[in-house]
């Protein structure tokens, strides 16, 4: 009996750990999409030519692993590969999490750090040019061959971004097509309900013919019994 005790609560203990670890790795619940960015972070955007520029990304990568400056270490958190080397630290592996946030909101974690974190604020050790750097270098983790489009709102595959404008017109394009097809079946719809009230109509009148039929018959039939009192 008491050996079965023993195996039940080995077992017990067993699954607490395991669960107080999965919740210390913050893999407990899967991640939320970070919080908008604050009005002087949200025009923020990664300057032109910089997303899958490999000198850019190269430099990005050497204050990334602190090789520019020693007070500046992403890796000794994140990982020189990526892969966090403390808990609570940011997986840039995670292409599906890291694509939930903006070039701007990434910027803005990035220089203001997240409070009650050990996510320091870095806008005092980098320059808004270096940071920009940085990111360049942390999409590759799990992002590489993909850039951020302002227009768009969202990831899509490098060089495809579209300008302000060429969404602007898609959208226009999109509502005139919308607009046109919804008139052409308003119009069909039109054309219809004529044809089906024409033939209502000559229904109808058949009808009244063929019901008055018989009753002429039987009045030329009575006639001749009309001529019986001469």
């Amino acid at each position: 009996m008491k050996s079965v005790m023993s195996r039940r609560m080995s077992a017990l203990l067993a699954v607490m750990v395991m669960g107080f670890a999965v919740s210390a790795c913050g893999e407990a619940k899967p991640p939320q999409p970070p919080p908008p960015a604050p009005p002087e972070y949200a025009d923020k955007h990664m300057p032109d030519g910089y997303w899958g520029n490999e000198e850019i990304i190269a430099q990005g990568k050497d204050i990334f692993i602190g090789k520019e400056n020693i007070d500046v270490n992403c890796a000794s958190c994140h990982g020189k590969d990526g892969k966090p080397l403390k808990a609570g630290a940011r997986d840039f592996r995670k292409g599906e999490h890291m694509a939930k946030f903006s070039d701007a909101q990434w910027f803005w974690r990035v220089s203001e750090g997240i409070k009650g974190t050990k996510m320091k604020a870095w806008k005092s050790k980098l320059s808004e040019d270096d940071r920009w750097k940085v990111i360049a270098w942390e999409s590759t983790f799990g992002l590489k061959g993909q850039e951020y489009s302002v227009a768009e709102e969202k990831w899509v595959a490098l060089g495809t971004a579209k300008t302000a404008e060429e969404v602007a017109a898609e959208k226009v394009a999109a509502e005139k097509a919308a607009a046109e097809k919804a008139a052409a079946e308003e119009a069909a719809a039109k054309v219809s309900e004529p044809a089906g009230g024409e033939a209502a109509g000559e229904a109808q009148t058949e009808k009244a013919q063929t019901e008055k039929a018989p009753t002429g018959e039987a009045q030329t039939e009575k006639a001749p019994t009309g001529e019986a009192p001469k």
